[in-house]
């Protein structure tokens, strides 16, 4: 993502909530807890926020007997629970107050079982001049999930509505 496109968006109260939590011990964490309060279900894959800002997030889960499969391995709507924190971190780091988003679908391919945790980016190829959308526009949000051996065992891509609000 070029970093002229950065430049587009002014920083929404959670991106500088994440700003300022992440520069302190634990932040992140502290963070990642907060959200998963608002979206309760986010903790079922013990999500850790490691990066945000506009047009990029990154979220970790650890394999645990809580997101694997009947065959061991880290099941796949565990992982995209793991790319909606992800894709949502990127709207909200994002979408400026003028605007509201709302993910409206999710396409999915799994070519290979996944080992170990997950390391999950969501991205957007480019930010949007915020400004010149005046109905609802859909964003596609690029989702790359690593895992614990650096495979790429899962591929996504989640929609996001953005339109101005009322």
């Amino acid at each position: 993502m070029a970093q002229d496109t950065i430049t587009r968006t002014a920083d929404t109260a959670t991106l500088r909530l994440w700003k300022k939590l992440a520069a302190v011990p634990f932040g992140s964490r502290i963070f990642t807890a907060a959200v998963s309060l608002k979206a309760p279900y986010f903790r079922t894959a013990l999500p850790h926020v490691v990066e945000m800002g506009p047009g990029r997030a990154v979220v970790t889960g650890p394999l645990w007997w809580g997101n694997t499969n009947h065959i061991g391995t880290f099941h796949v709507i565990a992982a995209c629970n793991l790319a909606e924190l992800a894709m949502g971190m990127v709207a909200e780091a994002t979408v400026p107050p003028t605007h509201r988003w709302i993910p409206v679908g999710m396409t999915t391919a799994y070519p290979t079982k996944a080992t170990g945790g997950l390391t999950v980016t969501a991205e957007l190829e480019e930010v949007p001049d915020f400004t010149t959308i005046t109905s609802g526009t859909d964003l596609p949000v690029h989702i790359r999930f690593v895992d614990g051996a650096g495979a790429e065992p899962i591929t996504a891509v989640i929609t996001i509505r953005v339109s101005p609000k009322k």
